[in-house]
């Protein structure tokens, strides 16, 4: 499943473009919206007065980049832990570690090494922000795509059951009553539950904003108020 595009809310657009372009993503502002390119996805943010809570978004970086992914994003970004740890290996059956650091609006962001996945090259794709000399190595020439799009729904069983008519089926484990991943190893829609907070930091609950996934569906399933996904 890939995940073309992912419209969000902001509570400001100025800290999202000073965020996205210290990881050397490609970045283009206009009045209302901010469009960054994360590898082969792109994410469009817009404006929000009043916005609560917190998105989440994972990366896909390449297989065996998981230790210099890391030093990059630590360079320009708070890496997130607890208990004194900061690296995590993925569910079972996810075959997968994760390391995850803070965004503007108090994003939960997270950079995921999938080693299902076959190994890729680290080469800038079209578009991404060049380096300046002097400057730490960013870290938009490791993001392949966006991995994860955490969604909070009223109804995790049924949001899930709303997805299996569309031909999207629960990831790795059976899905929870307030947990359930959606999706494959190229994509994936994390439902939660309004209350649930999010790993690792457990400080923040998942945003009711409205949220807009783009997996080339060709229709249009709404899971929530403002939940769209086509």
């Amino acid at each position: 499943m890939h995940i073309r595009q992912v419209q969000l809310a902001t509570r400001s657009l100025d800290d999202t473009v000073r965020f996205y372009e210290r990881l050397g993503c490609a970045v283009l502002a206009d009045d209302d919206s901010v469009r960054v390119t994360v590898g082969a996805s792109q994410l469009v943010f817009r404006e929000l007065d009043g916005m609560t809570g917190a998105h989440h978004l994972a990366f896909t970086i390449p297989t065996g980049t998981f230790a210099d992914a890391k030093r990059r994003v630590a360079e320009v970004a708070t890496v997130l832990g607890a208990d004194g740890v900061d690296e995590f290996e993925g569910p079972a059956g996810w075959d997968s570690r994760s390391v995850y650091f803070e965004g503007p609006d108090r994003q939960l962001l997270e950079l995921i090494e999938r080693r299902e996945l076959p190994d890729g090259d680290a080469a800038p794709a079209a578009g991404q922000a060049a380096p300046a000399d002097g400057h730490p190595a960013p870290l938009a020439p490791l993001l392949v795509s966006v991995s994860e799009v955490g969604i909070a729904v009223p109804d995790v069983p049924g949001a899930v059951e709303a997805l299996r008519q569309h031909g999207l089926d629960p990831y790795a484990d059976p899905p929870g009553p307030d947990f359930a991943p959606v999706g494959d190893v190229d994509g994936l829609l994390i439902l939660v539950s309004s209350g649930r907070q999010w790993f690792p930091t457990l400080d923040r609950a998942p945003s009711s904003a409205p949220v807009v996934v783009d997996l080339g569906l060709g229709t249009t399933v709404e899971l929530a108020e403002g939940v769209l996904l086509r």
